[in-house]
C-alpha cells in the first residue's frame, strides 16, 4: 500500500529538504557536485524554501518520501540573497569548490531544458525504508496526471542510473546522456510527451 500523499506546507521546507537530501545522500552527481550529505541536505532545503515551494509543487509521502516540481513557466533560479546565503553555507561545509561545481552543473542543466511549456521534476526521493513500495511512482504520477490533463510534457534530469527504469516505466524517454562538466558523473535528460 502506497503512503498517502499530501502537499507540503510552507513551514515544512526543512523537513522536505531533509527527506529528499537523505534520499540523495548517495546520488553520484549530488555527491560529486556538493561534496557531502550535509551540503546536499542544505541545498535541497534552500531550493525547497526559495524555488519549489513558492513556484512549484512540493509533496510529502508520509515521512519517507517527497518530490519537488516546477509548474510551466516557473524559474529554477534562486533569489540573489538566497544564492549568497547558500553559497556561504556550502563554502563553510565543503569549500569553494562545491559552489563552483554547483554553478557549472546547474548552468549545463539549464542549457538543455526545453523552452516550451512543461512540468519539471527537480527531485523525487524516497528513504531506504520506503523503497520498493510504489512511493516514488505515486509522487511522480500525481503531477504527470496534471500535466496530461493540460496536454503538457514533463522533463527531468536523472542523476542516478538505478532510477532510469522507473522513469521509463512512467513514459519518460531518454533525450541525452552527458557529463555536465569534466569529471562529473553523467546526467540523463528525459522527457515525457
Amino acid at each position: 500500500m502506497v503512503t498517502a500523499l499530501r502537499a507540503a506546507r510552507s513551514d515544512e521546507c526543512r523537513a522536505l529538504g531533509r527527506i529528499i537530501g537523505a534520499a540523495f545522500a548517495d546520488d553520484p552527481v549530488s555527491l560529486w557536485t556538493l561534496g557531502s550529505a550535509a551540503a546536499i541536505e542544505t541545498t535541497f532545503v534552500a531550493l525547497c524554501r526559495h524555488v519549489y515551494m513558492p513556484r512549484g509543487a512540493c509533496t510529502f509521502a508520509g515521512d519517507v518520501g517527497g518530490a519537488m516540481w516546477l509548474r510551466p513557466g516557473g524559474s529554477k533560479r534562486l533569489p540573489i540573497l538566497a544564492q549568497a546565503a547558500l553559497a556561504l553555507e556550502l563554502m563553510r561545509l565543503t569549500g569553494a569548490r562545491s559552489v563552483r561545481r554547483a554553478i557549472a552543473v546547474d548552468a549545463a542543466m539549464r542549457a538543455r531544458r526545453p523552452v516550451d511549456a512543461h512540468f519539471y521534476l527537480f527531485a523525487v526521493g524516497v528513504l531506504s525504508t520506503g523503497r520498493g513500495k510504489g512511493i516514488g511512482r505515486a509522487l511522480i504520477t500525481q503531477v504527470t496526471a496534471e500535466a496530461d490533463a493540460m496536454g503538457l510534457p514533463c522533463w527531468l534530469e536523472n542523476s542516478n542510473p538505478r532510477n532510469e527504469s522507473l522513469y521509463r516505466g512512467l513514459g519518460f524517454e531518454v533525450i541525452e546522456t552527458f557529463a555536465p562538466v569534466p569529471g562529473c558523473p553523467p546526467l540523463t535528460t528525459m522527457r515525457r510527451p
